[in-house]
């Protein structure tokens, strides 16, 4: 028998307003777009505050950011569409449609480290300093642009009754559960422990401000690879609509291996106590300005 626990005095449900914020004339504001802006504009403030901190040009992360809105939005988008093919497919104009929802934070990820390699070699500054420098803003972003899956009612859990849950219009429900009307809430599950992930990677940051020592250049971003990693391989257990590789999860699978990347990366640096490969043969000192 399932248990009801509506009646509970900390019960609460989700329901979206829907995806649009306004409507201005012919113009439409979404909020996912909104979200999406909203992260850039605050991330880029946070990476070139914390590049302060560190004694690094800020301009410098304030260039990076454009790369990296170039590098990670479209390979977020072509990653989520390659694996929905057959869907796209039959609708091309839709591929586009970016607005609708349908991006992959893995394939952001891998667009962005994509557009950071490039611009760190070309500006000849240490790759690992810039990947620090922009891990919290990154892990703050998605923590921002996962309540966009909440207003398109998209990118939600397996049917629940717990106190916490999501209402899902029956339009938007996989035809095999259109008789459910709650699920896990699995976008505020990952923006609670992408929060807590940024705490941590604040901690870290500071700590060398602090007296304490000064952590190992790619220390953070590989703290964020494996926590973020490891929050969204147990969330994604979830989910109803996960990218499928036959019988696999996409994400789990990308999830674990960035686990173990990120693991292996932090062991290279402290038990074997070298440096990581980086693109510039001897990286700039931090005290040393970009250009």
């Amino acid at each position: 028998m399932a248990l009801d626990f509506s009646h509970l005095p900390l019960a609460f449900q989700f329901t979206s307003p829907g995806p649009d914020l306004r409507r201005i004339g012919p113009i439409t504001i979404r909020w996912y777009g909104l979200l999406i802006a909203t992260s850039v504009l605050i991330g880029v403030s946070l990476s070139q505050y914390l590049a302060k901190r560190r004694h690094v040009n800020p301009e410098l992360l304030s260039d990076l950011s454009i790369w990296l809105v170039i590098g990670a939005i479209p390979a977020a988008r072509l990653y989520y569409v390659l694996f929905q093919w057959s869907e796209y497919a039959q609708n091309p104009e839709r591929i586009i449609a970016i607005w609708q929802g349908g991006i992959a934070i893995h394939g952001a990820i891998l667009g962005g480290l994509v557009a950071t390699l490039i611009f760190a070699k070309i500006k000849q500054v240490s790759f690992w300093q810039l990947a620090d420098l922009v891990a919290p803003s990154l892990i703050l972003g998605q923590a921002i642009g996962r309540w966009g899956n909440f207003f398109n009612s998209e990118a939600f859990g397996s049917p629940t009754n717990l106190p916490w849950k999501l209402f899902i219009p029956e339009g938007r429900r996989p035809p095999e559960l259109v008789n459910f009307e709650y699920f896990h809430p699995t976008f505020l599950y990952e923006s609670v422990w992408n929060l807590i992930v940024f705490a941590l990677l604040l901690t870290l940051f500071f700590r060398g401000i602090q007296g304490k020592p000064r952590l190992k250049l790619g220390t953070i971003f590989l703290v964020y690879l494996a926590a973020y990693s490891l929050g969204r391989l147990w969330i994604e257990g979830f989910r109803t609509d996960s990218l499928m590789l036959g019988p696999l999860r996409i994400a789990q699978v990308v999830s674990l291996t960035g686990i173990l990347l990120g693991l292996a990366g932090l062991a290279w640096l402290y038990l074997a106590k070298r440096p990581l490969p980086d693109v510039v043969s001897t990286p700039k000192a931090e005290g040393e300005r970009g250009g």
